[in-house]
């Protein structure tokens, strides 16, 4: 039986102790009402970290996990030419319909469902724009790398939702490979489509110790703590997440090495 003990409460979440069978795994909840907001009109970006001009000094990472960015486009609107240096990025485009074009010579077109990566490497830059009718409602995710100035490299994958439903579906891996998109760094990220009352278990590659979970529609359970729409959770130190679908329910799961490797 499967026992949870609050032990914490800290000013910016809820921080506890959950048992899962028989061992303590330190958790933090990082709740969709505490996240930094960024409104400039076209764009609307909600921050779990520290980004752009949004700083505080106990959010500024989880693990790799740099940044966690929830972000709506307008249509006609987006990103101008910009750089990046020696990151991960990685963007889940969840509505809407987004072109990319970079220096390396990539021209593409991001739909729903669709996942795209840069490993900044030494240097690249790119631009985005919402070119379809409706909001683009994207997330941006930053993971630091585990090698620093290598190639820059692009990728692009779909993973449509009708077709991954009531199963986990691996979409970034450090591992090369033609079902998903590879990285450099040891993360990885797995997306999850379930009917309500799925129960699952997810089990975590041996070397990552940072697990972060988020609620993209519906509620879960993740180790019996509670996780409503856009609300995240992070878990350290565990082998295994138990997961419960409350109701039918989108849901996101980002491995992470604590440092840097």
């Amino acid at each position: 039986m499967k026992v949870l003990k609050i032990l914490l409460i800290g000013k910016n979440g809820l921080i506890s102790n959950a048992r899962l069978n028989g061992r303590d795994m330190p958790v933090k909840k990082f709740p969709a009402s505490g996240r930094g907001i960024k409104d400039i009109g076209w764009l609307k970006s909600n921050f779990f970290f520290s980004f752009s001009d949004y700083y505080q000094p106990d959010k500024s990472a989880f693990g790799t996990l740099q940044a966690f960015n929830d972000d709506f486009v307008e249509a006609g609107k987006g990103f101008g030419i910009h750089p990046h240096v020696n990151m991960e990025i990685i963007s889940i485009l969840l509505e809407g319909k987004m072109n990319h074009k970079d220096t390396m010579g990539y021209r593409t077109v991001i739909e729903e469902g669709g996942v795209q990566i840069m490993s900044a490497g030494k240097g690249l830059r790119h631009e985005e724009y919402n070119i379809g009718e409706g909001t683009v409602n994207f997330l941006q995710i930053w993971i630091q790398p585990k090698l620093q100035n290598i190639e820059p490299r692009y990728q692009l994958r779909h993973f449509p939702k009708d077709k991954r439903k009531n199963r986990l579906k691996v979409i970034v891996s450090h591992e090369e490979g033609q079902q998903h998109c590879w990285i450099n760094q040891n993360a990885r990220l797995t997306l999850g489509y379930f009917e309500s009352g799925e129960r699952l278990s997810y089990a975590l590659n041996p070397e990552n110790k940072c697990v972060f979970v988020f609620a993209i529609e519906g509620q879960i359970q993740v180790n019996e703590h509670p996780l409503p729409e856009r609300d995240a959770l992070g878990v350290w130190d565990t082998a295994e997440l138990s997961i419960l679908c409350e109701t039918e329910a989108h849901f996101l799961i980002i491995e992470t090495p604590v440092n840097q490797k």
